[in-house]
């Protein structure tokens, strides 16, 4: 490949100067971060003082709505900067290569007594007891709600062999999960959208960017359960991302659309798409190509300046309902002096955390940042948002809190919560080397946040992972201890706290449990290891000694294993030095897979009764790298498991006829990573469990699984 004309120093000198015009802070007077005084809210006084000063990832509050004009504004001129830069040295590089020469890249490799409800039914699998997570399906031990076929669908569950529905309710869009709670329905659903693009609750192999559909939240009164009644709609210009209920209240963490400014251009207009020295028509020269592109540069530059980015900021339409019809208001989320700035250059949209209280009219309450999407944990007293960040090429400062050469970094945004629809109230910003696998990679336990990540990437020599202790200090969350450079060559596949404990699954031939004690936020340290075959991508506390765990098991090669089939454990945590696997069982072989694999709301414990259900589609015939070739199982399989005698499999509701040599569909062959079971998600009441799908609800009697006592439809009727 031909090295590159050097650029000239009139657009060097150009660039340069509206970078640092880029870097700084709105309403500062240098390229450092500020903190404006103008809200006592935003930033505490201590932030500054012998607690420490803000991270570098912190975020600091906007003083007017021209402090957002000018921070919008300038995000979009050096993002354009990099668009049209990245041009001109293709085109300097095409009006330079001969075409003989063109495409020697090194190419890159890819890889009894009736009774109005149950006495004991499962719930929501949720991460924290008293914390809701949204799903599409809801239990409450008498009725089931399931969104399906653009509906909200309640069934009358109890007695269960009488199951039926009694309702149903058109949802606008395409509706995704909801809250039930108070005789309220609270449905979230994707308008104007592809469906589930970009989701996923397991990051392994993507990231948490919400399904970028514009969101409408439907609540509904359903008091009377066969007939819903409309209260309120809130229709929004961002999309999903995650959410949670606390008691009476509603968080949710919506993402809006990368800043942009219709009309811009990328490359100029007069100077053709030239790729090799040959096809050049007429003949252009490389200051030919550097005026074309400075021109551009400055053409877009007075083009964003007169842009009002007052679209971009976000908005929502909120219409309450009542006897006399609907009461319309619009308008921002938030006000201008309310809204965070990120001082991190590849923030490039807002994120705003909106806030109500069921059965409460009041308007939403919301806070705004400037941020990247990225996993939600929460607790009940506070919310944490993850955002990946990669380290920009030739980027040697990036964050001063990480040392040594690791390109993988996670900043951590806390908010505070308040009940009665408060919004909650950013509180402080920190930084992690690594990146974060998902919500359960962090857990908050005594004020002391603890969280897992992995730097680098599999079979990278240099990968290992970390797990940082953090707590709030001002307005920076600020480490306490950490344990370093855990498991080498080997990265993250599951992560579990239980109090004072901490539990890391790592993987690459072997699943070493290492088992963390935390009691000590200052001094962590590995108590234990247990290295079996396979790992785990789920782990649930089962008692205060023993954990179950869902996974994959895997075939030895060498220096590195083949993922096999899925893998349910006991383990003995009894003695935290000398953790042991007590029961194993695996189902089916490579290829087999299981929602419940990557996603908590489809692994259904029920301790109560030490029943289990997981949703599966069991392939047979693979191994060795090779994927089973014959789906031999699809539905919900059931199990007894207890401590003392492990997994007792009860037998398996069926959703789909198996396959044959004959009848064959391609339905084997799945990645690990890519959970998709035709059941989604089970519920029990007491002896009784409904295995559900996209189509249908299949509810059976645990003594007889194969033969579902009832089948409810949920498309079409």
């Amino acid at each position: 490949m031909p090295t590159l004309p050097t650029i000239r120093p009139v657009l060097l000198t150009f660039l340069a100067a509206q970078s640092i015009a880029c870097a700084q802070s709105p309403g500062s007077d240098s390229g450092t971060d500020s903190v404006s005084d103008s809200d006592s809210s935003t930033v505490g006084e201590d932030a500054m003082t012998d607690e420490g000063e803000p991270s570098s990832a912190s975020l600091h509050g906007a003083s007017s709505c021209e402090d957002v004009d000018s921070y919008i504004k300038s995000r979009l001129i050096q993002a354009m900067h990099e668009r049209v830069l990245a041009n001109m040295q293709r085109a300097v590089l095409a009006v330079t290569t001969p075409c003989d020469n063109w495409g020697e890249e090194e190419e890159e490799e890819e890889e009894e007594e009736e009774e109005e409800e149950a006495s004991e039914f499962s719930t929501t699998n949720t991460q924290e007891a008293d914390v809701d997570e949204a799903d599409f399906v809801k239990n409450d031990g008498g009725y089931l709600y399931v969104l399906a076929d653009g509906r909200f669908q309640v069934l009358d569950a109890w007695p269960a062999n009488e199951a039926h529905s009694i309702s149903s309710y058109p949802i606008v869009g395409e509706p995704k999960r909801m809250y039930v709670h108070a005789d309220t329905a609270i449905i979230y659903s994707a308008i104007g959208g592809e469906g589930y693009v970009g989701e996923c609750t397991y990051g392994y192999d993507c990231d948490f960017t919400g399904d970028q559909s514009p969101l409408q939240i439907t609540v509904l009164d359903i008091s009377d359960r066969s007939n819903p009644r409309l209260t309120r709609e809130l229709v929004f210009n961002g999309a999903y991302l995650n959410s949670r209920r606390v008691d009476m209240d509603v968080h949710t963490a919506l993402v809006f659309p990368e800043f942009d400014v219709p009309g811009l251009l990328d490359w100029p207009e007069d100077l053709p798409v030239t790729w090799c020295q040959d096809e050049r028509d007429p003949e252009i020269t490389v200051a030919e190509v550097y005026e074309a592109f400075e021109a551009l540069i400055v053409a877009n530059t007075a083009f964003i300046e007169q842009f009002s980015p007052n679209n971009l900021i976000p908005r929502v339409q909120d219409t309450r309902y009542d006897e006399n019809g609907g009461l319309v208001s619009s308008g921002p989320l938030s006000s201008c002096e309310s809204i965070y700035l990120s001082p991190t250059e590849d923030a490039s949209g807002f994120l705003s955390l909106v806030s109500f209280e069921i059965g409460e009219p009041e308007p939403l309450a919301a806070t705004t940042i400037l941020s990247r999407p990225g996993a939600m944990y929460g607790t009940a007293n506070s919310i944490y948002l993850a955002t990946r960040h990669a380290r920009p090429e030739g980027d040697a400062a990036w964050f001063p809190e990480i040392e040594g050469d690791v390109d993988d970094a996670t900043i951590l945004h806390k908010f505070e919560l308040s009940p009665g629809g408060n919004a909650a109230n950013y509180a402080a910003s920190g930084v992690v080397k690594g990146r974060i696998l998902n919500q359960f990679s962090m857990s908050e336990h005594e004020g002391v946040m603890r969280v897992a990540t992995t730097s680098g990437h599999v079979p990278d020599p240099d990968v290992h992972s970390t797990i940082s202790l953090l707590t709030e200090k001002g307005q920076r969350l600020q480490e306490l201890g950490r344990i370093d450079h855990l498991a080498p060559t080997e990265d993250i596949r599951s992560v579990r706290y239980v109090g004072e404990v901490g539990y890391v699954v790592t993987f690459k031939k072997t699943d070493p449990l290492f088992v963390l004690d935390l009691a000590e936020p200052t001094a962590p340290s590995v108590l234990g290891e247990l290295k079996i075959p396979g790992f785990s991508t789920y782990m649930h506390p089962m008692d205060g000694s023993h954990l179950l765990t869902m996974g994959y098991d895997a075939d030895e090669q060498g220096d590195f294993a083949y993922f096999n089939g899925i893998q349910l454990q006991v383990l003995d945590v009894t003695d935290l030095e000398n953790p042991l696997l007590q029961h194993k069982e695996v189902i089916g072989t490579r290829g087999s897979t299981s929602d419940a694999a990557t996603n908590h709301l489809a692994f259904t414990y029920f301790k109560a009764r030490d029943l289990l259900a997981v949703p599966m589609t069991i392939c047979e015939g693979g191994g060795n790298g090779v994927d089973g070739d014959l789906m031999t199982f699809s539905g919900l399989l059931v199990y007894d498991v207890t401590v003392d005698n492990g997994f007792t499999l009860l037998g398996g509701v069926p959703h789909e006829e198996p396959e044959t040599i004959d009848t064959w569909t391609g339905k084997c062959g799945n990645w690990w990573t890519d959970a998709n079971s035709k059941v989604k998600r089970s519920v029990f009441l007491e002896d009784w469990v409904f295995s559900i799908a996209r189509d249908k609800v299949a509810v059976a009697h645990i003594d007889d699984l194969e033969n579902p006592a009832v089948s409810i439809p949920l498309v079409g009727g």
